[in-house]
């Protein structure tokens, strides 16, 4: 992805709890285990942490979902009811 189109969005894919750690970690191109890792250890420290976990969940939208794949298996299903 180019750096001029780059968006930060939720994970569908990774996700824990609302996706936000994973969508940061694909974001920012560094494991999502890591920053989960970041995300607990901040916690402790900045005790706001979870306030702003739950404020990125609302803000942040959700990925938008690829629909080549949903045709793909719209029609792979199709053939194979058809069969």
């Amino acid at each position: 992805m180019s750096e001029i189109n780059k968006r930060l969005f939720r994970s569908n894919s990774d996700r824990m709890l609302a996706g936000v750690c994973g969508g940061l970690g694909e974001y920012f191109g560094i494991d999502p285990t890591v920053i989960r890792v970041l995300t607990v250890l901040l916690t402790l420290v900045w005790p706001f942490t979870p306030l702003a976990y739950l404020i990125l969940m609302f803000v942040v939208p959700e990925e938008p979902v690829n629909e080549t794949i949903v045709e793909e298996v719209v029609t792979t299903t199709e053939s194979e009811t058809i069969e």
